[in-house]
């Protein structure tokens, strides 16, 4: 009796927990999963809009329920195949661990934040949980296997990036420190602080620029065109140093299916092996038994 439960838990694990494919690719249940977190992103966000036609916003509470529903069964049924987890620990201990877990712990809010506006007329409420549906987007995490591997290539690459940023800090204090020296006294409004000069020193270093704090003397303008030239620079060595991590990540990926790829053909090459075997053993059987 206990065989079936248990098939049925397995067959459930391996629709919704990404990785129960041998090549990590999504399930038929996760690739609709991700259309209904778009389509509840979406109606989230056309919710906060206060002109929609009566309706629109019939739809929009007629989805509510429908999404509420779905991500409450999703809910229930990733705690009950939670026990088929990897790692020790008992089938409730493994339930349990997920619950706690940063993923199962988005999924429980937004099936809060889902459901509490259908179950509740409080004004205040409705648009706190309606904007916290919007963390709906924020499941798209478990579903990318290569946003892992971006963030171990990231973190490899960490004090390439904390050096980028102190140059960028070092740029950004210098830019504002020769502003309020050649302009702080004629703009006190802009320029009148080091503060003050950061604001325009940050949007001109990230060629933002909106121009409502612009330097009028020489002198000051010399120092505008040396930190705008200085950002071409401080957007470039992030980039190139995002792009390496990305494209290391991409290789590693590659280079674990093409290792996957490998053991898979060697298990079936042993397979063939041990097949080959049990067919020689079974023909010489026949010809002995065919002697006798």
């Amino acid at each position: 009796m206990t065989a079936r439960p248990e098939k049925l838990r397995q067959k459930v694990h391996h629709q919704l927990f990404v990785g129960a494919e041998p090549d990590g690719a999504l399930t038929i249940t996760n690739k609709l999963l991700i259309l209904v977190i778009i389509l509840a992103v979406i109606g989230a966000a056309l919710h906060t809009e206060p002109d929609l036609p009566a309706r629109w916003q019939h739809i929009l509470r007629v989805s509510e329920w429908v999404f509420g529903a779905i991500f409450l069964i999703e809910y229930c049924a990733r705690v009950y195949s939670a026990a088929d987890n990897d790692g020790p620990g008992s089938v409730w201990a493994k339930r349990w661990r997920f619950i706690r877990s940063p993923l199962g712990l988005i999924d429980l809010l937004v099936v809060v934040s889902t459901l509490v506006p259908v179950l509740t007329a409080d004004a205040s409420m409705l648009r706190v949980m309606r904007l916290l549906r919007v963390l709906a987007v924020m499941k798209f995490g478990r579903f990318n296997y290569a946003l892992r591997e971006i963030r171990a290539a990231v973190g490899e690459r960490l004090d390439d990036l904390i050096v980028t940023f102190a140059f960028s800090g070092i740029i950004l204090l210098l830019g504002a420190t020769a502003l309020y020296m050649t302009e702080g006294a004629l703009q006190p409004e802009q320029f009148g602080s080091i503060p003050r000069a950061l604001y325009w020193s940050a949007m001109t270093l990230t060629s933002v620029g909106y121009g409502d704090a612009v330097p009028i003397t020489p002198l000051g303008k010399f120092f505008a065109t040396v930190v705008a030239l200085s950002g071409i620079a401080v957007i470039a060595m992030p980039t190139g140093i995002l792009a390496a991590a990305f494209s290391d990540a991409m290789q590693r990926r590659r280079d674990h299916r093409i290792e996957d790829i490998r053991n898979h053909m060697e298990e079936l090459s042993i397979e063939d092996d041990r097949l080959e075997a049990k067919l020689a053993a079974l023909e010489r059987a026949a010809k002995h038994h065919h002697h006798d």
